[in-house]
Parts: C-alpha cells; sequence; structure tokens
C-alpha cells in the first residue's frame, strides 16, 4: 500500500537539542501542517516550553520526553546553549538514552514518517523495525555534507586526526576550496562524544535513513546536490533555504524590553547612510577568547565604520558570567558612530534596515541565510563550531563576502587585519563586486516562492512514498 490520493500523514520530528535545529525543524512542521499533516514534534520540556510562545496549527503536538539525568550533566540542563563545548558529549548521551520512551511513543502510535537529527544515529533502524520510513533531515548545507563524505569514508580510517580535515576530500568532483582549518577542527573534537563520534552517527543517520534533505536550495549549491546523490545512492531532496516567514513574526526575551530598545536603536539607524553600518553578531553560542574578542574590538574601532554589535550574555568560559567582552572604555572612543546591543536582539529587523550594509558573522547557516535573504554582504569570522568554518570557505569562494585572514593552528589575527578587510567589503571600490553579488543572493535567499518549491517537491516524496513494510 502507499500513500498516493493525498492521503494526511502522521510524521514525527525528533530534532537535536540545540536552537539552530529545533527552529527548522519546527519551520517543517509549519509547512507540512498548511498541508494537512498532522506533525508530532518530540524533544524536552524546556525546550517546547520555549516553543509554545509561537502561535502554531492545531495539527502540531508537542511531545514532551523528560530528559534522563547522567553524571557530568549539570541538572535541568535541555540544551547545547546552556553548556560549554566540552560538556556537549554529556549532552549527546543523555540524549541517546531518549531512545526508549521515544521507541514506546512511536510503538503506540500510527506515525507514518519520522524526520530526525544526525545525533540519533540508533532511530532509522528503530523507525524500520516498526515498520515506519525515516528521513535523515539536515540543518547543514549540501557543500557541508558533501565534505563529511558517504557512510563508508566517515565510518572509514583515511582521517584520524584533526589535521586530517583540512584538505579538499579526493571525492569531490568540482573545484572547490571548502576545508576545515586546524584551529577550528581542534575546537569541534572538544564538543565530540568519544563513544559514539559525531562521524559515525552521521554514517548511521545517512545509510539507514529512507532519504536524506537538507537546508539548501540546487540554485545556490547544484554541484554539491548532484555529488550527494552519486554518494549516499539513495533520494536527496533539498528542502529548500527555509528564510525567515516575516520580520515581525520574530520574537525574543523580554518583549516590551526589547522592543523600546529597538526604537532606540531604530532611530540610531535612522541618521546613518544607506547600506553604510555594519551589524555584527557572533551567535549564542559561540564563545571567542576575551582576547580574540578584545582584538576583534580595536579592529572595529579602527575601520572607522559605523556599526552594530549584538554581545549575548553567555559567559565565554565558565565561572566568568558577568566579565564584559569587549575593552574598558571601547564604548565611549567610538561614540555615535558605534551601538552595542547586550542580549537578544531582533536580529531580522535590523538586518531588514536599509541602512545596514553587511553583517560581521560567525558563519551560522541559519544567519548567513538571513543575511543574504536582504542582500547583505558578509564580513566572515568563523565561530569554529560544527560546520562554520565549511561555511565561511564556501560563501567566500561564491564572492559574496571575505574571510577575516587568521592563523591556520590558533585562529588569531589581528585588529589591523580586521580593518582592512571590513573597509574592502564595506566601502572600497575592489569591494563592489562582492556587494553586488550579495544583493543578488536575495533572488534565491529571500525568494519565498522558490523556496517552497523544495517544500513541494519534498512533501509530494513524502506522500507518493510506498509504506514501510
Amino acid at each position: 500500500m502507499d500513500n498516493k490520493d493525498n492521503q494526511k500523514l502522521h510524521i514525527a520530528m525528533f530534532p537535536w537539542l540545540a536552537y539552530g535545529h529545533i527552529m527548522p525543524f519546527l519551520e517543517v512542521s509549519k509547512f507540512l501542517a498548511q498541508k494537512g499533516h498532522r506533525v508530532s514534534f518530540i524533544s524536552t520540556p524546556k525546550n517546547i516550553q520555549r516553543l509554545l510562545k509561537s502561535s502554531l496549527s492545531p495539527l502540531i503536538t508537542f511531545v514532551e520526553l523528560p530528559l534522563p539525568a547522567i553524571e557530568g550533566l549539570p541538572q535541568s540542563t535541555e540544551s547545547t546553549s546552556e553548556l560549554p563545548i566540552h560538556k556537549v558529549p554529556y549532552l549527546k548521551k543523555a540524549y541517546d538514552l531518549l531512545q526508549p520512551p521515544l521507541t514506546h511513543f512511536l510503538q503506540h502510535s500510527d506515525v507514518n514518517w519520522v524526520i530526525h537529527d544526525f545525533i540519533c544515529h540508533w532511530l532509522p533502524r528503530v523507525a524500520t523495525q516498526l515498520g515506519i520510513n525515516s528521513v535523515y533531515f539536515s540543518i547543514y548545507n549540501a557543500t557541508s555534507l558533501a565534505f563529511l563524505g558517504p557512510p563508508s569514508e566517515l565510518r572509514g580510517d583515511q582521517r584520524q586526526r584533526p589535521e586530517d580535515y583540512t584538505v579538499v576530500p579526493k571525492w569531490v568532483d568540482f573545484p572547490s576550496n571548502v576545508a576545515f582549518k586546524l584551529h577550528e577542527m581542534v575546537s569541534h573534537w572538544d564538543c565530540m562524544d568519544d563513544e559514539v563520534p559525531d562521524f559515525h552517527r552521521f554514517a548511521d543517520a545517512i545509510q539507514y535513513c529512507n532519504l536524506v534533505t537538507m537546508r539548501s536550495s540546487p540554485e545556490f549549491e547544484p554541484d554539491s546536490v548532484s555529488l550527494l546523490r552519486k554518494l549516499y545512492g539513495k533520494p536527496v531532496i533539498p528542502l529548500g533555504l527555509l528564510p525567515p516567514s516575516s520580520v515581525t513574526r520574530q520574537h525574543g526575551g523580554a518583549d516590551d524590553q526589547v522592543d523600546e530598545k529597538w526604537e532606540m536603536l531604530r532611530e540610531w539607524l535612522d541618521n546613518k547612510k544607506e547600506r553604510s553600518v555594519i551589524y555584527i553578531a557572533l551567535g549564542t553560542e559561540v564563545t571567542p577568547s576575551q582576547e580574540l574578542m578584545h582584538e576583534l574590538a580595536h579592529g572595529i574601532e579602527k575601520s572607522e565604520l559605523p556599526f552594530i554589535w549584538v554581545i549575548n550574555n553567555r559567559p565565554l568560559v565558565e565561572g566568568m558570567l558577568g566579565v564584559d567582552v569587549i575593552p574598558p572604555g571601547f564604548e565611549t572612543q567610538v561614540g555615535d558612530r558605534g551601538f552595542v546591543w547586550r542580549g537578544w536582539a531582533p536580529q531580522l529587523k535590523i538586518l531588514d534596515h536599509s541602512s545596514i550594509g553587511g553583517f560581521l558573522s560567525h558563519c551560522g547557516w541559519s544567519s548567513v541565510i538571513e543575511a543574504l535573504g536582504f542582500g547583505r554582504v558578509l564580513i566572515l569570522f568563523s565561530g569554529a563550531n560544527s560546520d562554520q568554518g565549511l561555511i565561511a570557505r564556501l560563501l567566500n569562494g561564491k564572492r559574496v563576502g571575505l574571510e577575516i585572514p587568521r592563523d591556520e593552528r590558533d585562529g588569531s589575527f589581528t585588529s589591523d587585519s580586521v580593518a582592512e578587510l571590513t573597509r574592502r567589503v564595506m566601502v572600497d571600490k575592489e569591494g563592489e563586486l562582492l556587494r553586488s553579488n550579495a544583493w543578488a543572493m536575495k533572488e534565491i535567499f529571500g525568494n519565498k516562492e522558490l523556496n517552497n518549491k523544495c517544500l513541494d517537491e519534498f512533501a509530494r516524496f513524502l506522500e507518493t512514498w510506498p509504506a514501510s513494510a
């Protein structure tokens, strides 16, 4: 029996416990619910409480699975944003312990499909045993997945050390400069679980699912999407880039306080020239050392360009909560040229303002999608988490921005290089092509209709796929 004739499905969603994973899974859930399918969105209680602020379709049901307590994981921690990077392996161990309650839920439901992340490498095999089809949904882009390679390479012994990830793999069959810098890979090694390495989790998620989808667009990454189909030997259906629904719907912390601050910032922006301001934000989970943050600040000051800098409240390292990451007297020195915003900020509203010209970013894929959706040129400062280094190389190669030069081994850089590169990207004549290329990207990254075509094709695949035996 198959799912043709527009039969409505019951789809379970099970993302990894990170905000950057949960939100794309929620966006896909909303789209599937618009198509009339029932969705069970499964996560831990704290993460679900965070989502309940949104107004969602009645076809989306939240299923809470309490996270088991394990030694080494701070009590009541349920997401990566609450942890320093070296504690993330404990969260992965606790997440793996959700296998029994999740299996119980699937056994006692009428789920047709489960859409899962790579961390729960055991889930596609559990689904197969229960007669449920599975999709591995990668929040990464196609180029990052192509760099990782097929399951055989992910499990193989060719890449055993961080250094092995600093070269373009032999299976990449088109011109590419996408590889990690050594300092990025060393940093990522810190958040790996020794018992089940991330690369083995990727291998199982890819090998045992029915089809693979990712947050990508064939218009932006045609070569990588084609390569993945060859490497995986199974259907690969890009989901589109999942651009944000609208600027007005973005929400965060204490709304009244944020709105009041936004009015102040908007007034400040209204007095700046069009496309003259750099927006600086390094994400909620990137934690450079205080020394690097000070060097970055000195570079921004030397650039003599207007800027907004969003500084999150996360401590640089454990025990440093409350330590300011920017140099003493920095705000006084830059005066009205700079606006420092502490805490959660309405990023979409900021990027949408006509005075914003460029974005100095940690290269998180969600932030990049938002920035290019508004045509903002990029100053690439890889956060060294996850695939951010690969994204920096990809975008540098696409000529929609430039990467701040950094030492390969330790990631250090100079304030002079920050100032020089920032001016080149934002105002110098040689940056005109970059600015023009980034502006043109609105036609892909900001095109809701184009991205919905990918989602439509994905939904059709689910609807017409034969039911699992």
